[in-house]
């Protein structure tokens, strides 16, 4: 991706997005950011602060538009199909495979989450729970009335199931690619409305 028609930040936030996915948090130095945007050291310090900073920024950009969208989505889903468990999930699963397919980056920033699943961060784990642990609450609490039968610790077990299946989605490295002559849409739809069938399917799954 050509940075050059970005402001300064924003060149910043794609090199450190770029870099993160590729090598990992702890594998990527400021040094390798600043030379990937073009900018200086002290343009990081400015903007930023610090490493820690900078790759809280990278998710918050993209995490507070996306979490925006869910709990919009959410309140629709709630209000015009009350006790409906796939709307609500639809309203879970869809901004999330929309952000995967933006073309500015959005990629990326699929496996800079993989990441976080997968490196031991407990400074970003503690940033993600703290920020954005309030939008799966608020999933939980709806997802609840629509399956009375299911404990809130299996709930909160199959909401994260779904999580790591969408991420997995969202990376697409799975067996099913985008068919040719497919467009981006369409297939992101028919991702969408496949996992919720079977996300749906879970969340009613007697309890063990």
């Amino acid at each position: 991706m050509g940075l050059q028609h970005f402001s300064t930040k924003d060149r910043i936030l794609y090199a450190a997005e770029e870099l993160f996915a590729q090598q990992g948090f702890a594998s990527t130095s400021l040094r390798q950011v600043t030379s990937r945007a073009d900018v200086n050291i002290a343009a990081v310090n400015y903007h930023f602060g610090s490493k820690d900073n900078l790759v809280h920024e990278v998710f918050r950009r993209r995490m507070d538009v996306m979490s925006a969208q869910r709990l919009e989505a959410l309140a629709k889903a709630a209000a015009a199909a009350p006790g409906e468990l796939e709307p609500i999930l639809a309203a879970f699963v869809e901004p999330a495979l929309a952000m995967a397919q933006d073309r500015h980056g959005g990629g990326a920033f699929i496996r800079v989450i993989a990441r976080a699943y997968a490196e031991s961060n407990d400074s970003l784990r503690k940033f993600l729970s703290d920020q954005y642990g309030h939008v799966l609450r608020e999933f939980a609490k709806a997802i609840g009335p629509c399956v009375p039968a299911l404990g809130k610790e299996d709930l909160y077990w199959r909401l994260d199931f779904l999580s790591g299946a969408l991420t997995y989605a969202m990376a697409d490295f799975g067996l099913i690619k985008r068919p040719p002559g497919v467009s981006e849409s369409t297939h992101r739809q028919r991702a969408a409305k496949a996992l919720i069938r079977f996300a749906s399917a879970g969340f009613h799954a007697d309890a063990t």
